[in-house]
């Protein structure tokens, strides 16, 4: 009787481990986790394909704008490009809200991947715990106990089998365990790649929102500047020409002047001080870069020899780096007004449109020092004949001669 109730716990034990063998069987909720993923993937195929189609409407317009430039300057169509320059922008705000829209559904969808792979693992280590209590129960009895309490050998082949299985499915359990807990890490940091992707794009989407707002004022400051004449158009280029070329003229003559007359106990500070170049305005979006080909008036005026950063009217501009203030150009009217520094090592930093000034000509400014505030609202102090907005113009020069900002920017 001992006998017979022993073999029936040895066979319960051998039928639970064949039983835990057995493959697991996904549930309603498994298959409802696989159909929302697929809903997902197709609905992040659906917002990639709109987005290519936005795209290309996209160079549709710039290829349209390049054209343009390349024709005959006059005010129609000045505002002809603007308008274009309108149209592109807001498919780029449309292009980004696809794009938070398709990196949304991915995050979900990494999201739903995860919770499937915990459930996955917790299943798996309940499987695995389940085995090795089979295993270990099973070492209790010896292969000769196991023997004599089977009706034939057969049984305990089939036994020593059952065993034989249950560890090499610990084995694969605890294989597929640690490709699971793998791919969990390698789920979390997609997840903060794509949070920070998604936080960047509403960032792009916020300055696409500003650059559509910028152009809608730039297209009305343009035609009430002109009055809609072509004649007041073309005078206004004029003027913005030869403020340009005289304000390129006084700060290389300046700087080259005051460097040469500069005693060695000046040029000691200099060398001395803070000469890394700071934002002089709170980092901010880049409307114009340096040499930009979208420089709408690049034609007109020349090369763009500065970057323009979007600064609110009336923003504090601050000393980009210490150095001796060689140029105030500033007498409250219109007409365009800056602020020049000349630094360490060579460098100058150039602040245009300025709408108020805090400094005088030789004074010396340390890093961060407020010396004025921003301008170029058009018609406004300091904005000159021809701005596209409020921004502050900023360049850097390096031995006279302008060199892209970004590259000294932090």
């Amino acid at each position: 009787m001992k006998n017979t109730k022993y073999k029936a716990i040895l066979l319960i034990l051998f039928i639970i481990g064949l039983v835990s063998a057995v493959p697991f069987v996904f549930g309603q909720n498994d298959l409802n986790a696989d159909q929302e993923i697929n809903d997902l993937n197709q609905k992040i195929l659906d917002q990639k394909k709109q987005i290519s189609d936005l795209q290309a409407r996209q160079q549709e317009y710039q290829n349209q704008i390049e054209i343009k430039r390349q024709d005959k300057i006059n005010l129609n169509n000045q505002i002809s490009i603007l308008d274009d320059s309108l149209a592109k922008n807001q498919l780029d705000i449309q292009s980004t809200n696809l794009e938070i829209d398709k990196t949304t559904l991915e995050i979900k969808k990494t999201e739903i991947d995860s919770s499937n792979l915990d459930t996955s693992i917790e299943n798996q280590k309940n499987h695995i715990e389940t085995l090795l209590r089979l295993v270990y129960k099973q070492d209790q009895v010896s292969a000769l106990e196991i023997l004599l309490l089977n009706d034939s050998f057969n049984e305990f082949l089939n036994q020593a089998k059952y065993l034989q299985d249950a560890n090499s499915e610990i084995l694969d359990g605890v294989n597929k365990l640690k490709q699971d807990k793998d791919q969990v890490e390698k789920n979390k940091e997609t997840l903060e790649a794509q949070n920070q992707e998604l936080t960047s794009l509403k960032t792009q989407l916020d300055d696409k929102k500003d650059n559509l707002s910028y152009d809608q004022e730039n297209k009305n400051n343009l035609l009430q500047e002109t009055n809609s004449s072509e004649q007041e158009y073309q005078a206004l280029l004029e003027k913005a020409k030869k403020e340009q070329l005289q304000a390129e003229a006084e700060v290389s003559g300046i700087e080259q002047l005051i460097r040469q007359k500069m005693s060695q106990k000046d040029k000691n500070i200099l060398a001395n001080g803070n000469n890394t170049i700071a934002w002089p305005v709170p980092k901010n979006h880049i409307n114009t870069k340096f040499h930009d080909p979208d420089y709408p008036y690049r034609n007109i005026i020349g090369e763009h020899p500065a970057i323009d950063i979007r600064a609110k009217q009336g923003t504090t501009v601050t000393a980009a780096a210490d150095g001796y203030v060689a140029k105030v150009k500033f007498d409250g009217t219109k007409n365009y007004a800056y602020i020049m520094i000349i630094h360490g090592n060579g460098l100058a930093t150039v602040y245009g449109h300025v709408s108020a000034v805090y400094v005088t000509q030789d004074q010396y400014v340390t890093q961060g020092e407020a010396i004025g505030r921003s301008g170029g609202m058009p018609g406004g102090i300091g904005s000159g004949p021809f701005t596209t907005g409020p921004h502050l113009h900023f360049e850097v020069r390096l031995n006279g001669l302008p060199v892209d900002p970004e590259l000294y920017l932090p």
